[in-house]
């Protein structure tokens, strides 16, 4: 560890110090014994490089320092050093400015709290937690602070719920992460709603021995750059306690693993992808919820469990024994779901089930007039373009005398206005949204032209673009643009959707089909997804017949993982070009360990083939990929991964492996024709036929196993 901290900090590059604003927002989600929030901090570039330096320095090899200090300067080798030599004297941080301005008697603090990923990701990886395990977290912790942080003669804010204070360092009990201090006289301090002098603060402090934790301490700014390390390495330690560490961690019956690989990287990617708002806002709070919950449930188990080794004497009852399993599965539960929203694949494979906004979207039915309104969009329109319209839609719809026609300038407001049985007809133009598209009743929305004229485009970050939960919701003609979004482009939460001639430009996620959902998906074009392009859950019904799927990183991904609440997928797939992809053409994902599925590694193709010729295998998983014209033969390839965890509903043990069973591409017509077969033989497909897979990268089928 100490030959990489001196080849880092050797790379440390000397930034000028740029005075700019402090402009932070901070954003609570949730507060408990998780201590899990949210910090939106918003610096300009030269914060960043700032702290960069000395997120390096911050690491140097105090031996390697004091012997070859002068020899840097010669050979241009810099230790880490150097950032605090007299060629760049005084702080590199920034301060940060009390709230209260002018008014505040408190000195200013170093600014921390905006590190970047890869500073806390590297400090905490190289320098602080390297490959130890939960138990051995403290330990490892309180000696990086050891070689960082001073020891005695710094002063620091004492930061609580109810009030700020002033206090001096006198020492630091690093097993103990705590710091003794003593009170700045004359007593320095803000206070919220409570009454502080010297006499309550010393009786307050003596009641601690004097001894505060070191994550509760802001240091002092200080030009001279003396106590930047130290400022550093808090604030390193404050955030891990605040945003990492849970209690239940050192609980684990599993120990020996690395705990950064296991829960300190997710985690941290999951703070800094929520930071970014790449986390949907649902999934945030469904996240916090599970935090307090499993927080909650684990005080309860500490005290039962204290109460039954206090009575050691006396055997424990009956009650006692089932209450203490019954929080025991709990905890376990929570924890597994904790695992699958902090994993950035299982997140979205296994996890979010709604969207809270969405949720409180309610069905409006039918008008109680019995009234059927046309809703025509459009910003401006030609005569012609009027013309053309009245014939050919509107006198058709407009017919009996119990219907009217509405305008509106953005389909937003169309929708909204919408009850069931109405109808949508945008006029060619594009239209910028700025937020979701809601579809709770049966209503059909058409484009007047065709697709790439009549462009619904949605720039502004959300959570989701369209979602449909209508009993029979029905689109066609229209171009659907998605920029910087977080969910998928549609979202088939409940009921039927029918679409038609649309195409689809994805970002994130393409469409999904949920649980019980109806998804009837006719000559449309959908690119360009990071994720799948289609994205099919257990127990919904999905009939995709000649669309183009491509540009996508699979085309179509399968959820086969049904409880006994669910029944397997229904899917007819007919007539498809499905091309291009980056993974995968169509893949499952299926519950299961997969030993009895994977193709051994030692057998040619041709084995293979000679063993399995007059044989139909029972599960997509072991036959062979239908050949991509332009990739060539390749063996099975198998990994597992015994990081993942798995959802109780899902999974039945933590400790499952994840396997990923990739198929055999064989330029052969025999095995081509014999995996297209094993696929209409699976139980999920009711019809498949006429599809074409063309240069998708790992292949045409594959096999996911959870």
């Amino acid at each position: 560890m100490e030959q990489e901290a001196q080849e880092n900090t050797t790379a440390a590059v000397k930034v000028s110090t740029k005075e700019s604003g402090d402009d932070m927002t901070n954003i609570a989600v949730a507060d408990l014994d998780s201590y899990v929030n949210v910090e939106l901090s918003t610096e300009n570039n030269a914060a960043g490089h700032n702290v960069l330096d000395i997120t390096q320095a911050l690491f140097q090899n105090e031996d390697e320092a004091e012997e070859g200090e002068s020899d840097d300067h010669e050979d241009g080798d810099d230790s880490g050093t150097d950032h605090f030599n007299a060629d760049k004297s005084g702080t590199q941080l920034q301060r940060c400015e009390r709230q209260g301005g002018a008014n505040s008697n408190l000195p200013d603090t170093f600014q921390t709290g905006h590190l970047l990923f890869y500073e806390r990701f590297k400090a905490f990886q190289d320098y602080i937690l390297g490959d130890c395990k939960p138990s051995e977290v403290k330990d490892f912790t309180a000696d990086y602070l050891e070689k960082v942080v001073e020891t005695c003669d710094w002063q620091a804010v004492w930061s609580t719920d109810v009030f700020d204070v002033l206090v001096e360092v006198c020492d630091v009990e690093f097993p103990d992460l705590k710091a003794c201090v003593k009170p700045v006289l004359p007593l320095q301090f803000e206070s919220r709603g409570c009454e502080l002098n010297e006499e309550t603060m010393n009786t307050l402090l003596e009641a601690t021995r004097h001894k505060l934790p070191l994550q509760e301490l802001q240091v002092v700014y200080e030009e001279s750059g003396d106590f930047d390390q130290t400022a550093l390495a808090i604030e390193h330690l404050r955030f891990f306690y605040k945003h990492i560490w849970r209690q239940w961690d050192e609980e684990d019956e599993d120990d020996d693993f690395d705990y950064f690989v296991r829960c300190v990287e997710p985690r941290l990617r999951l703070y800094y992808d929520m930071l970014e708002d790449r986390v949907p806002s649902g999934l945030v709070v469904e996240y916090q919820s599970l935090l307090e919950n499993c927080s909650q449930c684990f005080q309860q188990f500490l005290a039962l469990r204290s109460s039954l080794s206090s009575d050691s004497d006396s055997e424990p009852d009956n009650v006692s024994m089932v209450e203490g399993l019954k929080l025991c599965d709990q905890l376990e539960t929570f924890k597994r779901k904790l695992h699958i929203i902090e994993n950035p694949l299982l997140r979205y494979v296994l996890g979010y089930k709604g969207n809270s906004r969405q949720q409180s979207v309610q069905c409006r039915g039918p008008r109680a007039s019995g009234v059927k309104v046309v809703h025509v969009v459009t910003a401006s329109c030609t005569s012609f373009q009027l013309q053309s319209l009245l014939n050919d839609r509107l006198l058709p719809q407009c017919s009996s005398e119990d219907t009217e026609i509405q305008f509106h300038r953005e389909p937003v407001s169309a929708v909204e206005s919408c009850y069931q049985g109405d109808v949508v007809i945008i006029l060619p133009g594009n239209y910028s949204v700025t937020s979701s598209i809601f579809l709770p009743d049966s209503i059909s929305i058409e484009g007047f032209g065709l697709p790439d004229e009549v462009v619904i485009e949605k720039k502004n970050k959300g959570d989701s673009f369209v979602e449909s939960t209508g009993g029979d919701v029905r689109m066609s003609n229209i171009k659907f643009i998605q920029h910087d979004a977080i969910e998928g482009i549609l979202c088939v939460r409940q009921g039927n959707l029918t679409m038609e001639n649309c195409v689809m430009q994805c970002e994130t996620t393409g469409v999904i089909v949920r649980t019980s959902a109806h998804l009837t998906m006719n000559m449309c074009d959908l690119y360009g997804s990071k994720g799948a392009g289609i994205e099919i859950y257990p127990g919904s019904v999905c009939s995709l017949v000649g669309n183009g799927i491509h540009h996508c990183k699979d085309g179509i991904l399968i959820k086969d993982f049904a409880n006994e609440l669910d029944v397997m997928p229904s899917i007819t797939m007919e007539n498809n070009v499905i091309h291009n992809n980056e993974g995968y053409g169509v893949i499952l994902v299926k519950t299961g360990n997969g030993e009895d599925q994977k193709v051994p590694n030692d057998k040619s193709e041709e084995d293979l083939a000679k063993e399995d010729a007059g044989q139909t295998a029972e599960h997509l998983s072991i036959t062979s990929t239908a050949p991509s014209s332009s990739s060539s033969s390749s063996n099975s390839v198998s990994t597992e991964n015994s990081n993942n965890g798995a959802d109780g509903d899902a999974t039945a043990t933590s400790g499952r492996k994840w396997q990923f069973g990739r198929q055999l591409s064989r330029n052969k017509e025999a095995s081509c024709s014999r995996a297209v077969q094993n696929l209409m033989d699976h139980e999920i497909f009711v019809s498949i036929q006429g599809n074409q897979f063309r240069r998708n990268g790992m292949g045409d089928f594959g096999t996911f196993f959870c």
